[in-house]
């Protein structure tokens, strides 16, 4: 079983699309092992962000994604990092497919509804990030 981590972003939030977004992973059969609703810190971003923080970009998508309470989760399920990946469509929406979660309800390429890890070693290195290990539970 593979784990990756979910963030229902500032959008998904404002939008009030967590419980549409969260339906298809739920019938896709993954089962949430987490879940919590946090503000984010730039500290947190900055580590998670590591890989771009250094692009003139990066404070723009900090900005963003503490503009409000996010919801953060860990799923878990067969193929589960390249299942959800699928499911959400690429990065950016605009070159999403309708019927993908980006296609059905991302703007751009931060404006994209969730993240989800790239990888199996990258969503453990992410739950770890966002969760103790208590707060994750199996069945």
């Amino acid at each position: 079983m593979q784990r990756t981590l979910i963030i229902f972003k500032p959008d998904c939030m404002e939008k009030r699309l967590m419980g549409k977004v969260l339906v298809r992973f739920e019938e896709e059969g993954f089962t949430v092992v987490g879940c919590k609703m946090m503000r984010l810190t730039a500290e947190l971003l900055r580590q998670h962000y590591a890989h771009v923080a250094h692009y003139p970009f990066y404070p723009e998508i900090e900005k963003f994604m503490k503009s409000r309470s996010v919801i953060v989760m860990a799923l878990e399920g067969d193929n589960v990092v390249q299942r959800v990946r699928d499911l959400l469509g690429p990065t950016d929406s605009r070159k999403a497919a309708k019927g993908t979660i980006r296609g059905d309800y991302g703007t751009d390429m931060m404006v994209n509804v969730v993240h989800a890890s790239d990888s199996v070693e990258n969503g453990n290195i992410e739950i770890a990030r966002f969760f103790k290990e208590e707060e994750i539970f199996g069945n």
